[in-house]
C-alpha cells in the first residue's frame, strides 16, 4: 500500500505550479486600459481639463499593444508561474503610476486603484510576491507625493493643501502594507487549507476505492464457488463413469485441474481484503479494529503494548462492535504510525469504553509535541515534534488528515505531553473520545457509502 505521505507528496506536485491564468491577467488589464482611455476622454473633453493627452495615450497605448502582443505569442490558457504573474502586477502599478504622475500624482483621486495589484496578488500569489508589490507600491506613492504634474483641475487649479497629500499617502501606503501582511496572510491561510483538505479527500477516496474493491473480490469469490464446487462434482462423476482408456479420459482430467486452480484462485481472492486489513464489510470489535489500523505500521524497534478495556466505572460494558471504516483506519493508522515513529522504545495503544464514551489514547515514549505548537496542532502544515531530527521531510498533513477524517466519525482529538514526574516520563498523547452512539453509527454509513461507490 502507498503511505499516506507518497500520497500527499504526489497531490502537492501537482498543486504547486502558479494559480492564476494568463487569459484573467490579460482581461484584468483591458478593463484597466478600457477605464483609463474612457476617464481620459471624459476629464479633457467632457469637462475641458488640460490634460497632457499625448504623454497620456502614449502611457496607455504601451500597455494595448503588450496585450496585443501576449495574445499573439502566447496561449492565454497558460498558467504562470507566481514571479511571473507578480511582474505582470508590477508593470500595471508602474503604469498606473505613470498616469498618476501626469495627472496630479496623490491629489488625483483614481490614485486608490494602485490598490488593485496588491488585492489581486493577495488572493491569488505568495506572500512575498505580495510584500514585494505593496513596498512597490509604497516606493510610487511616496515618489507621487513630491514628484507630479499639476492637477488638471478648473481654472484656477486646484492646489490641495500638504496636509491632506500627506495624509492620501500616509493612507495609501497603510493600506497597501495592510493588504498585503493581513489580507494576503487571510488567502495564503485559505489556500492551504483548501490543498490540505483536497489532500484528505484524495486519501479517504483512496481508503474507500481499496474498500471496495477488495468487497467486490471477496463477493466474486462468494458467488463463484458455489457453481464452481457443481463442476467439480460433476467432473469427479464423470471420471468415473469414463474409462480410462477412453479419449474423454484427458478431457475430464483437464477439467478437474483447472477447476482445482479456479478454486484456489478464489481462495486468494477471499483472502486478499485481509492484507488490506481485513474484510471491509465484516463486523469487528473496537480492539480488533485498532489492531488492524496499527498493523501496517509494526516494527521490531518499537514495541506496541496493547490495553483493551471496559472503563473501571463499567467494567461490565460490552465491547463496541463497528462495520470496517476506511475513516477510522486511516486516521487512527496514521496516529500510531507517528507515534511509533517519534517512540524511543515503545507504544500503548489504549482503549476505554463504557456505555456512553470510547475513549482511545496513543501514548508514545519519544521527545513529546513541542510546547509552543501544542496549540497549533490539528492545522495543516503543522509537524514539529520536540527532538526531531527530520523535520523537513513531513509535509505536516498527517495529524490534519486525521482530525479531519475521525471528525466525520463524531470524535474529538485532544494533544498533550506527560508530566515529567509521570513514572512514564517524557513522550506524547493523542487522545480520541467518540460518544459511543455516533462512533457505531459513523461506522455503519461507512459502509453504506462503500457499497455505493462499488456498485
Amino acid at each position: 500500500m502507498k503511505s499516506s505521505s507518497a500520497l500527499l507528496r504526489s497531490t502537492f506536485a501537482i498543486s504547486t505550479p502558479g494559480r492564476v491564468r494568463l487569459r484573467t491577467l490579460v482581461y484584468i488589464r483591458w478593463v484597466a486600459v478600457g477605464g483609463q482611455l474612457v476617464t481620459l476622454i471624459i476629464v479633457n473633453l467632457g469637462l475641458n481639463y488640460s490634460l497632457p493627452m499625448i504623454a497620456c495615450l502614449l502611457t496607455v497605448g504601451v500597455s494595448v499593444l503588450i496585450n496585443f502582443g501576449i495574445v499573439v505569442l502566447r496561449p492565454l490558457s497558460q498558467t504562470l508561474s507566481d514571479r511571473s504573474a507578480a511582474l505582470w502586477l508590477a508593470y500595471d502599478i508602474l503604469q498606473l503610476s505613470m498616469l498618476l504622475y501626469l495627472t496630479g500624482g496623490l491629489q488625483n483621486p483614481f490614485a486608490v486603484l494602485i490598490l488593485a495589484s496588491i488585492t489581486v496578488s493577495a488572493s491569488v500569489l505568495s506572500r512575498i510576491s505580495t510584500i514585494s508589490l505593496a513596498l512597490l507600491a509604497a516606493v510610487c506613492i511616496s515618489v507621487l507625493a513630491f514628484w507630479h504634474e499639476p492637477f488638471p483641475g478648473p481654472q484656477p487649479v486646484l492646489d490641495l493643501p500638504p496636509l491632506y497629500v500627506l495624509g492620501v499617502w500616509q493612507a495609501l501606503v497603510i493600506a497597501s502594507l495592510f493588504i498585503a501582511a493581513f489580507v494576503g496572510s487571510v488567502a495564503e491561510e485559505g489556500r492551504r487549507m483548501q490543498e490540505a483538505l483536497n489532500a484528505a479527500q484524495m486519501a479517504l477516496e483512496r481508503e474507500q476505492r481499496l474498500s471496495s474493491l477488495g468487497g467486490l473480490a471477496a463477493a466474486a469469490a462468494h458467488e463463484l464457488g458455489t457453481p464452481l464446487a457443481t463442476i467439480a462434482v460433476i467432473a469427479k462423476e464423470l471420471s468415473h463413469d469414463v474409462p480410462a482408456d477412453s479419449n474423454m479420459a484427458d478431457d475430464v482430467e483437464l477439467i478437474l485441474e483447472q477447476t482445482t486452480r479456479c478454486r484456489e484462485i478464489l481462495m486468494e481472492l477471499g483472502r486478499a481484503p485481509e492484507t488490506e486489513g481485513g474484510e471491509p464489510y465484516t463486523r469487528l470489535s473496537l480492539g480488533t479494529m485498532l489492531d488492524e489500523a496499527a498493523k501496517p505500521y509494526l516494527t521490531e524497534a518499537v514495541n506496541l503494548t496493547r490495553d483493551f478495556q471496559a472503563a473501571g466505572t463499567a467494567p461490565d460494558s460490552v465491547e463496541p462492535i463497528l462495520t470496517r471504516s476506511p475513516e477510522f483506519l486511516r486516521a487512527v493508522g496514521t496516529l500510531i504510525q507517528n507515534a511509533i515513529q517519534f517512540a524511543k522504545s515503545e507504544v500503548i495503544l489504549r482503549a476505554r469504553w463504557d456505555s456512553e464514551t470510547v475513549v482511545v489514547e496513543i501514548i508514545d515514549d519519544g521527545a513529546g509535541f513541542s510546547a509552543h505548537l501544542l496549540d497549533r496542532l490539528g492545522e495543516p502544515y503543522v509537524s514539529t515534534r520536540a527532538g526531531a531530527a527530520s523535520e523537513g521531510e513531513h509535509m505536516g498533513l498527517g495529524i490534519f488528515i486525521a482530525q479531519n477524517l475521525l471528525n466525520r466519525t463524531g470524535a474529538t482529538l485532544s494533544f498533550a505531553n506527560q508530566d515529567w514526574w509521570d513514572w512514564w516520563g517524557a513522550g506524547a498523547i493523542v487522545r480520541i473520545t467518540w460518544p459511543r452512539r455516533d462512533l457505531e453509527t459513523s461506522t455503519s454509513e461507512t459502509e453504506r457509502v462503500g457499497e455505493h461507490a462499488g456498485q
